[in-house]
Formats: C-alpha cells, sequence, structure tokens
C-alpha cells in the first residue's frame, strides 16, 4: 500500500470523530435552555407599547384674557368755593389718607361774613332775656288783675247790690285786657327765639362754606397729577364753568381692577366671587383676585360680557396702566379620573383609548370625556383606576395584537417627541 492510501485511511476516523464532537457540542447548547423560562420562548417580533396607568387628579378647566389694570376709583378734586390757593400740601406721587387736607384757600369774604354771623347771634341772643322779662311781668300783672276780678265777682254773687256791676265789668275788662299783653309777650319771646335760630343756621351755613377752603381727599390714594400751584385762584368746581380747574387728580391704589371682556359661550360659567389668578408679567408676579361685577349683557357688537375683577394692592406694587392676566377657572374636578390626552383617538365624533389588557393585548375602548386641561382630559366612563392606556404611538396596533407594555414618564416623552 502506498503512503498516501494510508493517510487517508487515518484521516477518515479522524474527520467521523470530530463531526461526532461537533454534534454532541451543539445538543448541549439547546439543551442549556431552560424550557419553564417565559423569556427564552419570547417572541423577538413583538410590539413594545409605551402605556401609562389611569390615575386621578384634580382638573380645572381655565381662560386666560389679558387687559390693563386700572384704579378703583380716580377723580379730580375740585374746590367746592372759589379762592386763592394758600397752602399745598401734597404733589405728585404723595399718598393721602381719607379726608386728609390737601390744600387750604384763602377766602377773605368767608371770614367777613362769620364774624357778622357771630355779631347777629349775639344780638338776638340778647334780645331773648328782655322778651322773657316783659312776659313775666305781664303774667304777674295778670295774675293780680284776674284775682280782683275773681273776688269782685264773687261778692257780686254771693251778696247781690253789695258791688255795683260796673265795677265787677272794668275788673273783668282788665284782666282780659292783661291775658291778652300776656300772650303778645309770649309771641315776641318766640320772634326772638326765632331770631336767634335764623342767625346760628346761617351761621352754620357759612361755616359750612368756610369749611371748604380745606380741600380734603374724599379717598385713600396717591396723587398722579397736580394742577395747581401756590397763589393759583381756583373756581368753585360746582358750575359747568370753563373757567374751573381741579386742584389734583386722585387714584386709588390700594385696591386696583381689571376689566375684562369675556366671550359669549363662556358667560355662563362666571359667577361673582369667583377666584381669578392675576398675572402681571412685567413684574413677573401674579395677584389673587375676585370676579366682583359684571354686565347682565351680551354687547351685540363684541359678543362679549363687561366683567370686573377686583384686585387688592396693600403693598402698592400695582401701578395704573399695567397689563395682566386674567386667568378664570371655567370647571373644576377634584380627584377625578384622568388619562393623558395622548392617549386619546377621535374618530367619527367618537372617543377612543387603546387598552392593552391583563394578557397583554390591545383592547380598544370607548369612553366617555369630561372637562380637558392642556394635558389631560376626564373620564367620565370608560375606564377605571389601574387601567393600562397607550400614549405612544398606535398607527401600526391593532385590537387583540400582543404587545410589551412600557411604563412612560410622560414628561421625558414629551421631551423625546419634540427632539425628534
Amino acid at each position: 500500500m502506498s503512503f498516501y492510501a494510508k493517510l487517508l485511511l487515518l484521516a477518515c476516523p479522524l474527520a467521523a470523530a470530530i463531526g461526532v464532537l461537533a454534534a454532541c457540542g451543539n445538543s448541549t447548547k439547546v439543551q442549556a435552555k431552560n424550557p419553564g423560562d417565559a423569556s427564552s420562548i419570547t417572541d423577538s417580533s413583538t410590539v413594545s407599547a409605551g402605556v401609562v396607568k389611569v390615575g386621578r387628579k384634580d382638573l380645572q378647566r381655565t381662560m386666560t384674557i389679558s387687559s390693563e389694570l386700572v384704579p378703583f376709583q380716580e377723580t379730580d378734586v375740585y374746590a367746592k368755593e372759589a379762592g386763592y390757593v394758600k397752602t399745598l400740601n401734597v404733589d405728585y406721587g404723595s399718598h393721602v389718607e381719607a379726608n386728609q387736607v390737601m390744600a387750604t384757600l384763602e377766602i377773605p369774604e368767608l371770614q367777613l361774613q362769620l364774624k357778622e354771623d357771630d355779631a347777629a347771634i349775639k344780638n338776638a341772643e340778647a334780645q331773648i332775656p328782655h322778651a322773657q322779662d316783659e312776659l313775666n311781668r305781664m303774667e304777674a300783672q295778670q295774675k293780680v288783675l284776674q284775682l280782683q276780678y275773681d273776688r269782685l265777682n264773687g261778692v257780686s254773687q254771693s251778696k247781690p247790690g253789695l258791688v255795683a256791676q260796673q265795677e265787677v265789668d272794668d275788673a273783668q275788662g282788665r284782666a282780659l285786657a292783661s291775658s291778652a299783653q300776656v300772650e303778645a309777650a309770649k309771641s315776641n319771646l318766640q320772634s326772638a327765639e326765632s331770631v336767634l335760630a335764623a342767625a346760628q343756621a346761617k351761621r352754620e351755613r357759612d361755616q359750612a362754606l368756610y369749611d371748604y377752603s380745606k380741600i380734603t381727599a374724599p379717598f385713600a390714594g396717591v396723587v398722579t397729577q397736580r394742577f395747581a400751584n401756590l397763589g393759583t385762584l381756583m373756581q368753585a368746581g360746582t358750575s359747568s364753568s370753563t373757567g374751573a380747574i381741579p386742584l389734583v387728580r386722585l387714584s386709588q391704589d390700594d385696591l386696583f381692577r381689571l376689566v375684562i371682556p369675556v366671550p359669549e359661550s363662556y358667560v355662563h360659567y362666571i359667577h361673582i366671587g369667583d377666584p381669578v389668578n392675576v398675572n402681571v408679567p412685567s413684574l413677573n408676579r401674579s395677584f389673587p383676585g375676585k370676579v366682583t361685577r359684571f354686565s347682565v349683557d351680551v354687547r351685540e357688537d363684541t359678543r362679549t360680557m363687561h366683567t370686573e375683577v377686583d384686585v387688592l394692592n396693600p403693598q402698592r406694587l400695582l401701578l395704573p396702566g399695567l397689563y395682566a392676566e386674567a386667568s378664570l377657572t371655567l370647571e373644576k374636578r377634584d380627584n377625578a379620573v384622568a388619562v393623558p390626552l395622548q392617549a386619546l383617538d377621535q374618530t367619527n365624533g367618537k372617543t377612543t383609548v387603546d387598552v392593552v389588557d391583563a394578557s397583554n393585548k390591545i383592547e380598544v375602548r370607548p369612553i366617555v370625556t369630561g372637562i380637558q386641561t392642556p394635558t389631560d382630559a376626564e373620564v367620565v366612563s370608560g375606564l377605571q383606576e389601574g387601567d393600562q392606556v397607550v400614549v405612544s404611538d398606535r398607527s401600526s396596533l391593532k385590537a387583540g395584537e400582543m404587545v410589551k407594555p412600557k411604563m412612560v414618564d410622560l414628561i421625558q416623552y414629551k421631551s423625546t417627541e419634540g427632539d425628534q
């Protein structure tokens, strides 16, 4: 036998042995898998679905309208009586309290009138004691004459003929005349008292007019404009005369009002006392407000309702003219069953969600929703707390399809969507 024939005989058993060993090696790898392990039989083609669990939260639907802050009260303060500005106690930006004196006018005519009134009162007061004395004298005289008549008349009645009837009649006449004088004295006294009362009333009237020489603040606020200087002649602002100028313009600064036009479709949600969040972008702050008043009709040209929100300003941070954003709560649900908006599908007027059931299969479930916020929707029926709803892309998912649910952090999920 040749050398090559011997070599071939030796190579064949060796190749067969190597084949057997290879076959044994493959058999060992297959048997290493655990048939009871579910992960070992999971189909690599199973689709992953991002899900969230249905929970409960407080929901509210709001509406935001921008408007301009205006003082709750603002007025031009005029003089009630004409006069020259003698003292001026305020200027631009001065804060005043209610009834604080802002300026004093010099009115010489009224000062003289008050002196005349004092003299008239003094004279009238002096007349009253004189009239009272005269009345007392007449009453005493009338009493004596009446007694004389009563005595003579009594004697004439008890002993006829003892006293002449003429004498009785004369006594009666004197008594009646004395009574008339008493009534006249009473009238004189009442007249003197009336004169005194009239003089005192005139004095009070003139004093009231003179008190208007002190121009006071009708309410607490800040002076936003000043129109007069020392020595300025202030005309009385009680007539339509164009010559009358105000002393200052006063604005209430501890309370502001925000006038907002509420669209017609939201009118029925607005109620007196509703809380309002007022955000002022220029101050980067928010202030609590409250719906205090609104008109009872909707304007035909704008289809809006005039609504006013009162905003307290105890720290004087707000200023007239600042723009603010008023956020009104239209609807509110506490502890409501809610799902993210990205879980909803709207088709043919019906709302559905994809639910991953206990078998990890897709179930298309119709639901009824309530109020919606920018991120969530209230579920009135169709879902229960703890259900898993799909929030990832659902375009390729079908009802009954097996999926691999994966809990999703919505904040991170939104960020990822934005990057894409």
